[in-house]
């Protein structure tokens, strides 16, 4: 839309109005319609298939085998489906799995229950990290490769210890970078991978830190976005192509787009209240999955509790980077270096 302004005697015209006195010029142009209601016109959420999750989490993209991955951690399942074909399935049923990567060579890297670390290959579970003493009574959560294929892995407090943001490293070795930590959750990198998200969900913060490709170290904390109270918390999250970032709501039945400089930009409305975690996916990353949990209580939690759904937001995501942590190495048991014992608050 153009606008113009013109002088009318002592006066100036913005548009068709005129303003007076001279000397005091004010512009008003018309409001525009609200970014975010154009975005909900075109973003309603599908439902794609149900397996009425009790914690649907993790969805990832296998650009290999071209399907979406799942999780519902609470009954240790893995799930797939085919877009294409929508042919889906049950592919894991077994231990708790609180994150997954995609290795470099199409296998999956799952991070379990005790900080058990292992890579599963046609069925069969190969452990890379067997435990780790801090996490016996806890397990992984969220986890996100780098561009380097190390791998950022959270775990969730208990009664006696908060949660922890551990960096598994190429070669099988782990180091502890965040303590303290309430519900380690989603996690992305900006498009010139100099920056990294991290939420803490108990906290209802979204964190963006400096982020050192050569070494994996992360510097100069600051609060990227912190939810309001009374609208659930910050889950699983994703950046796309122009930089935004994608935040699942739990608790909420929301998910939230907000810009790079953390202002929200859009939300749409999800038919489950709690909305978990959030992946682009498809041939050309234009499509955006959605977890959801609750779906053993759907009277409560909605009717779309606990089901995987796609949008089409008219914007393309970027393929998350594989993890390349070495395949050929032999279990191990890190030791602690923590004497203290932290309330879970």
């Amino acid at each position: 839309m153009l606008y113009y302004l013109r002088v009318l005697g002592n006066s100036l015209a913005v548009g068709q109005r005129t303003l007076d006195p001279p000397g005091k010029v004010r512009i008003l142009l018309p409001q525009p319609e609200k970014v975010s209601n154009i975005h909900e016109r075109k973003m309603k959420p599908e439902l794609i298939v149900d397996y009425q999750c009790h914690l649907g989490e993790g969805p990832i993209w296998h650009p290999f085998e071209k399907r979406i991955y799942w999780l519902d951690i609470s009954r240790g399942l893995i799930f797939w489906l085919d877009p294409a074909t929508k042919e889906h399935r049950i592919c894991y049923e077994g231990e708790t799995v609180g994150g997954m990567t995609i290795q470099k060579d199409g296998t999956l890297l799952l991070f379990m229950a005790k900080g058990t670390i292992a890579i599963w290959r046609d069925g069969q579970l190969e452990q890379v990290i067997s435990e780790i003493p801090e996490v016996r009574e806890s397990r992984f959560n969220d986890v996100i490769a780098d561009p380097v294929g190390r791998v950022f892995c959270g775990t969730l407090s208990t009664e006696k210890r908060l949660g922890r943001l551990y960096r598994l490293n190429t070669d099988g070795s782990i180091t502890t970078i965040l303590e303290d930590v309430k519900v380690s959750n989603g996690m992305g990198f900006s498009p010139n991978c100099k920056h990294m998200y991290h939420t803490d969900s108990r906290v209802r913060k979204i964190y963006l830190f400096d982020y050192d490709q050569n070494n994996g170290n992360l510097t100069n904390r600051h609060v990227f976005v912190e939810t309001p109270a009374n609208e659930g918390a910050p889950d699983g999250m994703t950046v796309d192509a122009e930089g935004y970032v994608w935040s699942a709501r739990w608790g909420a039945g929301i998910l939230v787009r907000y810009t790079p400089q953390g202002v929200e930009q859009t939300r749409i409305q999800f038919p489950a209240r709690k909305v978990s975690s959030v992946t682009f996916g498809g041939e050309d990353y234009t499509d955006l999955y959605v977890t959801t949990a609750g779906g053993h209580n759907k009277s409560e939690e909605g009717q779309g509790a606990g089901a995987l759904f796609r949008l089409r937001p008219g914007v393309r995501g970027v393929p998350e980077f594989f993890s390349r942590v070495g395949l050929q190495i032999l279990p191990q048991t890190i030791e602690s270096n923590d004497s203290s014992e932290a309330p879970f608050v």
